[in-house]
């Protein structure tokens, strides 16, 4: 979600890939941890997390001190990411999570793989994908004050899934068209990283509704 350099249209899909992937092993370890994590340091450490982010911003053509700042990244999110998979876990077993985060590989990879072949330019989406994702923030603030039905949570679960669907398709999209440096990588792991845990959490939290109803 973040803009990419496009001065030297390189796409070292090795180093990305190699990055993304050590990425979600830093984050499986934060989420073994985040079982031992107070509950009183999870949203300071969420904020952490919003800090780093732009912290990255900052610093990205600055290798070594990105990409530590990424597996940070990574790894604090997996610990956050705990209380929330210890909840589906217990609301719907651990081969409901297990199914729906095969679900969510095999349809990020599906479309990763589409907007890769396909060299479609999908970044008109990300205008329309910003103003959704605002929106999505916005309506639980709201539901804070006006609590919604369950029918309503089903529709904004649906709502997550497509956005963050679209997300995947831009950021890949924007990869393949405008392609990125060696510098990008962190930031990218990041943007992608994000598209495929949101994508997760709400596929879970569509599931989970429906399973109350």
């Amino acid at each position: 979600m973040e803009s990419f350099s496009t001065g030297a249209l390189r796409k070292p899909y090795s180093k990305l890939f190699g990055a993304f992937f050590s990425g979600l092993l830093a984050s499986a370890v934060g989420v073994y941890a985040g079982q031992f994590l107070p509950d009183i340091l999870r949203l300071p450490l969420w904020i952490v997390e919003l800090v780093l982010i732009f912290a990255m911003m900052a610093v990205r053509k600055r290798r070594a001190v990105s990409y530590l700042m990424m597996y940070t990244f990574m790894l604090i999110s997996g610990m956050v990411m705990y209380s929330a998979l210890f909840y589906y876990t217990g609301l719907l077993g651990a081969t409901v999570v297990l199914q729906a985060f095969t679900v969510t590989t095999v349809s990020f990879g599906a479309i990763a793989v589409f907007a890769m072949v396909s060299k479609r330019d999908f970044t008109f989406l990300g205008n329309f994908l910003f103003l959704a994702l605002i929106a999505l923030v916005i309506i639980p603030i709201v539901g804070i004050f006006i609590p919604f039905s369950s029918t309503t949570m089903m529709i904004y679960s649906g709502m997550g899934i497509l956005i963050f669907v679209g997300y995947t398709l831009f950021d890949f999209s924007r990869l393949t068209v405008h392609g990125f440096t060696d510098e990008d990588i962190p930031m990218i792991v990041v943007s992608i990283y994000l598209d495929f845990i949101n994508l997760f959490m709400y596929i879970l939290q569509f599931i989970g509704i429906g399973s109350k109803n």
